[in-house]
């Protein structure tokens, strides 16, 4: 059966249009999308989540359907979730991938009286040696190509350095439909290594960035790199209501590519 989706946009605080699907009937969920994401890639997933929910399925700003403004700031990116869980009633929960994980994150910690759970899958966080740290040098490169006017230099770094994709696997991207579509989304790279500044550097997460009061699930899969798994158990330790949990046959891709599992195990969580 097809699911039945409402186009809907809100106007973020800046004046950015920022677009939106609203799926499902039940307590609301805002959909946080990863680096080079849009709304399409958390179809399947929001098609499994709304058999029990409201979800709100958004393009992040500059991506889709989106709108932009400038100079970027996360902030605005936190206003844009605002203005969706206004628009959904005024209380939601919040479920992000990779970076978008992060971005959730900082807006439960703004937003904690309206947040009412949080819900992350693989947050990027790098803090031993069990791979190469993200750093600025890494930020400054993307950048330079971009101001190039190289978006897909900037995604083949992307992918190969901050992702770990092989080189040979790189070029393989290059020939698959999607790779036109993330080039396309190249411009908004800066604002995920904007996000995850500071947490990929190998060193321990900072103490004081995030205060998140309300239940909090990480989850990361058992086919994923072990600094997945070293973060999230990082993190839910250092949250006051965290849970760790490793799915198995589950990688990073699971998400866009193969939702079932991530789906049931959320669906068991925000119904909790």
């Amino acid at each position: 059966m097809t699911m039945a989706t409402e186009q809907g946009t809100v106007t973020s605080q800046d004046g950015a249009t920022i677009a939106y699907e609203l799926s499902g009937q039940g307590p609301v969920i805002v959909l946080v999308a990863a680096a080079l994401s849009d709304r399409s890639d958390t179809t399947k997933l929001a098609k499994l989540l709304s058999a029990n929910f409201t979800v709100i399925n958004y393009d992040r700003r500059g991506r889709g359907k989106s709108a932009d403004t400038k100079p970027y700031s996360p902030q605005r990116e936190i206003e844009d979730i605002a203005a969706l869980i206004a628009a959904g009633g005024g209380s939601a929960a919040l479920f992000g991938s990779s970076s978008g994980a992060v971005l959730c994150l900082d807006a439960a910690t703004s937003m904690d009286n309206t947040v009412t759970k949080v819900a992350l899958f693989e947050p990027p966080l790098i803090l031993d040696d069990s791979r190469p740290p993200v750093g600025d040098a890494f930020t400054q490169a993307v950048t330079e190509a971009l101001n190039a006017g190289n978006a897909s230099k900037a995604v083949k770094l992307f992918m190969g350095k901050a992702l770990g994709v092989p080189a040979f696997g790189v070029i393989m991207m290059r020939f698959m439909p999607g790779w036109s579509k993330m080039v396309a989304m190249a411009a908004t790279l800066p604002y995920d290594l904007n996000i995850v500044s500071g947490i990929q550097d190998g060193k321990p997460l900072p103490t004081d960035r995030w205060k998140v009061n309300v239940p909090t699930l990480i989850l990361t899969g058992q086919k994923s790199e072990q600094f997945f798994h070293t973060g999230a158990a990082a993190l839910a330790a250092l949250l006051s209501d965290a849970t760790h949990k490793i799915l198995p046959g589950v990688h990073h891709g699971s998400v866009v590519m193969s939702p079932k599992s991530v789906g049931e195990e959320l669906t068991a969580f925000f119904k909790s």
